[in-house]
């Protein structure tokens, strides 16, 4: 039985040209914010995608892992960052800061369900180079910049890894077992503090610390200062780093859609300060609209002088997951302005139209495909396009055509220069 594999899809129509649609507003947005492109490979040897300081272990379970011809292990990029961090690391002439945007299909042998994929197109922006949180402000500022131009009302939660470790270490968690523990703190709005304390103790934890975290979990502090006075960290690294980009979000007027979220970790082991994840704000949609943060170690490491950091953050946008909440929204994709119909004349005459519509910026669609033309025009008319241009022998012989305006139910006879001069008022 032909089939597509399970997680994976083909896409057209309709569908295809609003995939497109988000693609070139995401395009144009990361562009106005002077990101240069970029075109990562999506093979890579299989001991540098698995490497701690790539993904880690928790993504190795979901990789497409294979081996080629001389029996090389390889793999499919899982995402979008490890492969960026391989062409900074091979690349060191490469002039900072570096901004870089790339849109590409990403893999992974996971679950299936709506917005979530086997095989998936990511949109990320990264920035090397810059040490301050600015990097991080920009990025997040460009996120909701990006969702307001795609009519999604969305609210962005971040925190800062550093931060959550402090808290863990302050309330006794051992230092070894904090990234374990954030890694499940991540998953509590989805399991809940019940899941929360199943998970801890799934691993092993120890139930006095179990009760602590959850007792700081079920608290009433919330705000970083709050936060930061309970577990006795105010001068901390971490809340200093997380209050200087709070300062810059309420500065910048971001406040009302970048909210604090104490407990957010994000899942990939490679983070080190700032993380962040967007999700729609009406609550229609529960899966992530995309997510990213900062992840000061992995080139250095990747080159070999873990003393040397490439402060690096990145941005990913997950369009499968717009894709599904958009779905169901009634959202105008482009389609044909004009539909070119020949009632006489010939083909190249009509080709010959087609290209001065064209070079007038109007997107002609001809149809050539000898029906009747009151079956055209009723085809034409369910579809939305407004305008068809009839090219008849004698008034093509006289200079002219026929513009039909379907939605004002009019015709006349016209100068092809004239129609053109209608349809583009």
């Amino acid at each position: 039985m032909l089939q597509n594999v399970k997680g994976t899809y083909d896409f057209f129509g309709k569908e295809q040209a609003l995939r497109r649609k988000v693609q070139r507003t995401l395009r144009e947005a990361f562009e106005l914010y002077d990101f240069d492109e970029m075109d990562s490979t999506i093979i890579n040897e299989l001991e540098f995608l698995t490497s701690k300081y790539a993904g880690g272990d928790e993504i190795i379970k979901e990789m497409y892992q294979f081996n080629d011809q001389r029996k090389r292990s390889l793999g499919l990029r899982y995402d979008l960052t490890i492969p960026f961090a391989k062409v900074i690391a091979l690349n060191p002439g490469i002039e900072l800061p570096y901004r870089r945007y790339e849109m590409g299909k990403v893999f992974r042998d996971g679950p299936v369900k709506k917005g979530r994929l086997r095989e998936f197109l990511q949109c990320d922006v990264d920035v090397v180079g810059i040490k301050g949180p600015e990097a991080e402000a920009e990025l997040m500022q460009l996120a909701v910049d990006v969702f307001r131009r795609l009519d999604i009302p969305v609210v962005l939660k971040w925190n800062n890894r550093r931060f959550l470790e402090e808290m863990l270490i302050a309330i006794g968690v051992p230092a070894l077992e904090s990234l374990s523990v954030m890694l499940t703190l991540d998953k509590l709005a989805k399991i809940g503090t019940d899941g929360v304390r199943l998970e801890l103790a799934d691993k092993g934890l120890d139930k006095r610390l179990i009760d602590a975290i959850l007792e700081l979990i079920e608290s009433s502090c919330r705000s970083l200062e709050e936060l930061a006075n309970k577990c006795g960290i105010q001068d901390s690294i971490g809340t200093k780093e997380a209050a200087e980009l709070r300062g810059i979000i309420r500065e910048i007027g971001l406040e009302h859609a970048c909210q604090f979220d104490p407990f957010l970790s994000r899942g990939l082991s490679f983070y080190t300060g700032t993380v962040y994840e967007i999700f729609d704000a009406t609550n229609g949609y529960s899966s992530s609209l995309g997510g990213g943060g900062r992840y000061d170690a992995i080139i250095g490491q990747l080159v070999g002088r873990d003393e040397v950091e490439y402060q690096a953050v990145g941005l990913s946008f997950g369009m499968e997951s717009i894709m599904a909440l958009l779905e169901e929204r009634t959202i105008q994709t482009e389609q044909a302005s004009v539909v070119v119909i020949p009632v006489g004349v010939t083909v190249v005459e009509v080709l010959q139209t087609a290209a001065l519509l064209r070079e007038n910026g109007l997107r002609a669609k001809l149809d050539t495909s000898g029906r009747k033309l009151k079956n055209i025009l009723a085809t034409v008319s369910s579809s939305g396009i407004r305008y068809v241009l009839l090219l008849g022998e004698s008034e093509w012989k006289a200079g002219m055509v026929r513009l039909k305006d379907m939605e004002e139910r009019t015709e006349r006879e016209v100068t092809l220069d004239e129609a053109i001069y209608l349809m583009e008022d």
